[in-house]
């Protein structure tokens, strides 16, 4: 059974990049009935903050894909020192004591061009190097990387193809720190080591990482993980994205706070660089779920579009509006209702559930909604130019008989949507008016601006009361200006 797993660092929040890899590894476990493993890489005690952890768990709650297994790096300490033991134990490690202020080298194995060990410590002698250790002198542990005879790392990922890479090109990569921590190389393996995870998922950046964990793989004795290296999300000018130079673009809480839709940003992030190979677009989570697979990831890194001056990228919004569209209208009301509280207003269940079928065509985020539907939940509407009362093919006093017409037409009788339109109509064509000349007028003075929802499901749901108070403000309006 596939065991696969994410394994984000607490050093900032959720970066889109890091988003769209859980998602792959989510979809990845459900497609084979697996299981998915979240693991919180925080063995980075200097840069971790519980903020960080906090908008991590945030922004993969908002998600709302969920995991099977839970586990945090800095409660497993004793399985990487008792595995970095046994590696030193049976040859396969070896402690540098090189002072950290050298010049040629830095702990992590990050030294000039072409480095790959300080021959004298990986020379030194076991029973010295015991001594040296025993004496307090602080070192380095370092995977002993095979030199002799030189051979080839290889591996085939299941995105670019085969890899390989001779031994003569990876340096003595550190294990354990000065401090007695672990590295990341160190850690992440032995973690999936222990964890069994059948398949790494991660982003195109970590496969040159790769071959070291392939050679610490064989050495700890563990079966051998697949791999699957994902391409990178890159900017409109080819720019890596970066959460330093490209703010609130990478957050996926950006595009929380903005409006969308889990499964609209789901389905966003899975067309970055991947496609199920049938040109569909919109799709359901269940849909996604069936038509994964690795096959379909590209090689090619995928870019996310956005300008300085909106972070949204536009195939996200139009996502979005199709998976609003196809919401039943009870469930988006759901949804609305604390996005109308948030903006002031005060709303019922019941006008919500009325509004929303009015509006839901009419919004591509969830915030629209507060700006397309704000007329419904105030009694004063904003103030409008009163030339918007006057059609375009009209005057005034077309617009003023309109209104007086419609206020006396909607003072009594049905009020149902079906009832005003039966009697709307007839009042224009007694007025020798067209429709529009005599429904903008009506339209304005009830919304306050043209464009708004069908005007007489909009009438019946704002209620006779507002209607008239609306439409005889709006007569005095031009009378005023006549």
């Amino acid at each position: 059974m596939a065991r696969v797993r994410f394994a984000p660092s607490p050093t900032g929040y959720l970066h889109i990049g890091s988003a769209r890899t859980f998602i792959f590894n989510w979809l990845f476990a459900r497609h084979n009935g697996g299981t998915m493993i979240l693991r919180i890489d925080d063995t980075d005690v200097e840069r971790n903050t519980e903020e960080s952890l906090d908008s991590i768990f945030e922004g993969l709650r908002w998600l709302d894909l969920g995991w099977d297994e839970q586990y945090r790096q800095s409660e497993r300490f004793r399985l990487y020192r008792d595995a970095a033991e046994a590696l030193l134990e049976n040859g396969f490690a070896y402690r540098d004591f090189t002072p950290p202020d050298a010049k040629a080298l830095s702990e992590e194995g990050e030294g000039k061009a072409g480095w790959l060990c300080h021959p004298e410590m990986r020379a030194l002698s076991r029973a010295e190097s015991d001594r040296r250790a025993a004496a307090g002198e602080p070192f380095v542990l370092r995977f002993r990387v095979p030199r002799e005879p030189e051979r080839a790392v290889v591996f085939r990922d299941l995105v670019y193809g085969e890899q390989s890479k001779s031994t003569a090109d990876i340096e003595d990569f550190a294990l354990l720190r000065s401090t007695g921590a672990p590295t990341y190389h160190h850690a992440s393996c032995v973690d999936d080591a222990d964890l069994r995870i059948t398949h790494i998922i991660r982003g195109q950046d970590h496969l040159t990482n790769t071959f070291k964990h392939i050679l610490l793989f064989e050495a700890l004795g563990a079966r051998m993980p697949e791999f699957a290296h994902l391409p990178l999300l890159i900017a409109p000018d080819g720019a890596k994205l970066s959460k330093r130079r490209h703010g609130p673009v990478v957050s996926v809480l950006t595009y929380r706070d903005a409006g969308f839709l889990p499964d609209a940003y789901v389905n966003f992030l899975c067309l970055l660089g991947w496609n199920p190979k049938d040109n569909r677009e919109k799709m359901s989570r269940e849909e996604l779920i069936e038509a994964f697979t690795l096959e379909g990831v590209n090689r090619s890194n995928a870019v996310v579009n956005f300008t300085d001056e909106d972070p949204i990228d536009p195939k996200a919004l139009w996502l979005n509006s199709q998976h609003i569209y196809s919401l039943p209208a009870e469930r988006l009301a759901e949804l609305l209702e604390p996005v109308w509280r948030r903006a002031g207003y005060e709303v019922s269940r019941g006008k919500a559930l009325r509004v929303t079928p009015l509006i839901q065509e009419r919004i591509k985020t969830l915030n629209d909604a507060v700006s397309v539907a704000d007329f419904f939940f105030v009694r004063e509407l904003a103030p409008y130019d009163p030339a918007e009362l006057v059609p375009q093919k009209g005057d005034r006093a077309m617009a003023l008989r309109a209104l007086e017409k419609a206020l006396t037409v909607l003072s009594d009788g049905d009020f149902s949507h079906a009832a005003i339109e039966e009697r709307l109509r007839a009042a224009a064509s007694g007025l020798g008016l067209k429709a529009g000349q005599m429904f903008q007028p009506i339209r304005v003075a009830v919304c306050g601006r043209k464009n708004a929802p069908p005007l007489f499901e909009t009438l019946e749901v704002a209620g006779r009361e507002i209607c008239l108070e609306r439409i005889a403000r709006a007569i005095e309006m031009l009378r005023r200006e006549s």
